[in-house]
């Protein structure tokens, strides 16, 4: 037996034995399920994604159901779940796959690829786990598997590792029960090849694995050079209706919280009060300041101060300025708005929900 098979077959031997096989998306797999589940996999913990991928499935059943949402719908079911670049871009790929493929999933790698948001390895998920084909994936999981045995050093972003692991993946992704392998070599890295703590003596590869002979297993994969996180400072307008209603404004596509609605975010804290005034009729005098809340991104670090405005129900505003329409909305606060939301603004609603 070669080392090729030999590292297919062990892992295919363990996966009959100790793979998973609970998760809500191993069942009645179809590409549009196993899409959906890898994309929320991205950067998320299995334990977090599951609650949400129920609730998603529950909402959208189908790619046509996601297609047909509004995109406010989509966001509201994200909110909480980080990184909502991939709620647009499913949302956007749906419509695609609907209006340009009759609802059904391209059947190869490369139209899978031109989808919004579909890379490489997702595109080689839903071939393998839910269309009978085979290509290699290279998720956070099979990086590490697959570094740590062959001791591939370097952080796994820069392209000639990158290229490397992916040679590797190639080369060890059999031709049959690819489906199951694929499934094996991510469950592998999930439970057992932990980024900390990993259980060699449990390993199917332990007897050949580079980085275990040395006692170097958390050296592979290399890590990311780190770089200080900068800070920004905004100020958020928020006006509040006596009514109880809170002024919430859609954010353009793009960008950081794209799509998603929050009060108004300004520069200092003299352009919000002004904001406020010139908007909702309060004086700058009569605003106050709330509690700053912090939120880490993966570039930089925000710190937001909510500048607050009360105003009564028909308080006078600047007649330029349109209410209810498709960026600028009055909402009630309870129970919070069913809209996409950031997690720092449901908090910050969830306060003025209590207050009201």
């Amino acid at each position: 037996m070669t080392a090729q098979h030999a590292f297919a077959d062990a892992l295919l031997h363990w996966f009959d034995q100790h793979g998973r096989s609970h998760l809500p998306w191993q069942h009645n797999r179809t590409p549009y399920r196993v899409w959906v589940s890898e994309i929320m996999l991205q950067q998320t913990q299995v334990t977090t994604v599951i609650p949400f991928y129920e609730r998603f499935m529950a909402a959208f059943p189908t790619v046509h159901d996601l297609a047909i949402a509004p995109e406010d719908t989509v966001l509201h079911l994200w909110t909480g779940l980080g990184y909502y670049a991939r709620a647009r871009n499913l949302h956007r790929s749906a419509k695609t796959i609907c209006a340009d493929h009759d609802g059904r999933f391209p059947e190869n790698l490369d139209d899978l690829v031109s989808l919004p948001g579909i890379g490489r390895s997702t595109a080689g998920a839903i071939l393998c786990l839910a269309m009978g084909g085979r290509a290699p994936i290279l998720d956070g999981n099979v990086k590490r598997v697959l570094a740590r045995y062959y001791a591939v050093e370097g952080w796994p972003g820069q392209r000639t590792v990158s290229d490397q692991l992916w040679a590797l993946a190639e080369h060890h992704t059999p031709h049959q029960r690819v489906a199951d392998y694929t499934q094996a070599v991510m469950d592998l890295g999930a439970t057992c090849c932990k980024r900390t703590q990993p259980t060699c003596p449990t390993c199917p590869l332990q007897a050949n694995c580079s980085a275990l002979a040395t006692q170097n297993q958390t050296a592979f994969p290399g890590r990311k050079p780190q770089k200080p996180k900068p800070s920004r400072q905004r100020w958020f307008a928020v006006a509040i209706r006596s009514s109880g209603e809170v002024l919430l404004q859609k954010r353009a596509a793009n960008g950081i919280w794209g799509g998603l609605w929050a009060p108004p975010e300004l520069s200092d804290e003299r352009s919000a009060r002004e904001w406020l005034h010139h908007n909702v009729g309060v004086s700058a005098a009569e605003c106050y300041l709330g509690t700053p809340f912090h939120h880490v991104f993966t570039h930089f670090k925000l710190e937001a101060t909510p500048v607050y405005g009360r105003c009564a129900e028909n308080q006078t505003h600047s007649p330029s300025v349109k209410f209810d329409d498709n960026d600028l909305r009055w909402f009630g606060l309870d129970p919070v708005p069913s809209v996409g939301l950031p997690a720092p603004i449901v908090r910050l609603l969830k306060t003025l929900g209590n207050d009201a």
